[in-house]
């Protein structure tokens, strides 16, 4: 084998269908792969917000909210031999993923081609953003 296959598969998710589908893709690679998978949430905003339950405030932290979603993501898709990490990262979607490329030597990025609509806003196209200026190669999946 003249190839070192990637060890690190970072994906990027939200609470949409299309990233969900991109992190079941990214699963699989990992497995086959014998990687690591790192399912992480961008989060460009480090306001909290206050949330009444009953007579109680809680304060829920932007960046808690998103590696919460993260985490719930990588919970769908735990199975044998697949070892798994999940987490907010601060910044744009795309940005997040590259940053988190960078920390590893032998790093895939998986993102959906769709746009990705995470917490009801258009954040463009990821994908693009990412195939343009990611450290690493990047496996983009028909998620149309």
């Amino acid at each position: 084998m003249g190839t070192d296959m990637s060890k690190h598969i970072i994906v990027g998710v939200d609470d949409s269908d299309t990233a969900a589908q991109a992190a079941r893709v990214a699963a699989d690679l990992a497995v086959k792969l014998g990687g690591e998978l790192h399912v992480i949430m961008a989060c460009d905003d480090e306001r909290s917000t206050e949330v009444g339950v009953g007579s109680d405030l809680i304060v829920i932290n932007r960046s808690d909210e998103a590696a919460a979603i993260a985490q719930g993501v990588a919970a769908t898709l735990r199975r044998d031999g697949l070892v798994i990490s999940s987490g907010a990262r601060y910044g744009r979607p795309h940005e997040a993923l590259i940053e988190e490329a960078k920390r590893f030597d032998d790093a895939l990025i998986v993102v959906g081609n769709r746009r990705m609509t995470g917490a009801g806003r258009m954040l463009g196209s990821v994908a693009n953003s990412v195939a343009h200026n990611a450290p690493c190669d990047v496996y983009v999946v028909k998620t149309t």
